[in-house]
């Protein structure tokens, strides 16, 4: 069974850092495209960073570029996203998530409907 299991996330003031992690269970992560989600309230789902299984090339979207690192540890099978210098526009619940394997660019299959697999979801909150 493919389950995906989140970790970190909380509470941080405005220009700190988090990781959160996503570990997978039933399935190599470096078998799947994975993507990090956040979803604010009152607003839909939206792409952060995704990775892709064949050569684990990354994608940013502009908002989080040079502040967030997406990563993968291939023998612990987790993908981690790393968070700097956040800003209360960063608050929201964040996914992991994972898809198949594919041949297409890291940015064309970095949108919602490209997964089937989601994590748990957790709290992301930043505010002094």
């Amino acid at each position: 069974q493919l389950q995906l299991v989140q970790s970190g996330g909380g509470l941080v003031q405005p220009g700190g850092s988090l990781r959160l992690s996503c570990t997978a269970s039933g399935f190599t992560l470096d078998s799947y495209a994975i993507g990090w989600f956040r979803q604010a309230p009152g607003k839909a789902r939206e792409e952060i960073s995704c990775i892709t299984n064949s050569n684990g090339a990354t994608y940013y979207v502009e908002s989080v570029k040079g502040r967030f690192t997406i990563s993968r540890d291939i023998a612990e099978n987790t993908v981690y996203l790393q968070m700097n210098s956040l800003d209360p526009s960063d608050t929201a619940v964040y996914y992991c998530a994972a898809g198949p394997e594919t041949l297409s660019t890291v940015q064309a299959i970095c949108v919602p409907g490209f997964f089937a697999s989601w994590g748990q979801g957790t709290q992301v909150t930043v505010s002094s």
